[in-house]
């Protein structure tokens, strides 16, 4: 039961996160699953693509639509992308080490915060 609950938490969390600031999956749900339901790296990713796909890509995307904040053509042009890399990257992936992974999850996380708060 306490699972269950952790994982509601976890996706509200990762929601509202998204809905705020366009962020849910990597940033937030892989690092909950790891820290506090003890997923490994594969796992937790897994997890995230199959939990985030439908309510991300649906939800708050159309809220952000019916303001005038989504360019259709741009966003058709990355879901293609998006559609043939995850599968290519899924692919690759599944054949690392988790503990490698994880690692190199972690250096491009905090790669990215670097990014964001110092540069421009």
């Amino acid at each position: 039961m306490a699972t269950y609950l952790i994982a509601i938490a976890i996706g509200t969390v990762a929601g509202m996160a998204s809905g705020l600031m366009g962020i849910g999956g990597g940033v937030v749900i892989i690092p909950a699953l790891i820290l506090m339901l003890g997923f490994d790296q594969h796992l937790a990713q897994g997890t995230s693509l199959a939990a985030m796909v439908p309510p991300i890509g649906l939800l708050a995307a159309y809220v952000y639509y019916k303001s005038g904040h989504v360019n259709i053509p741009v966003s058709a042009l990355i879901a293609a992308g998006f559609i043939a890399g995850g599968m290519f990257g899924a692919k690759i992936v599944v054949n690392i080490d988790a503990g490698v992974l994880r690692k190199v999850f972690g250096v491009v996380l905090l790669l990215l915060s670097l990014k964001m708060i110092l540069g421009k």
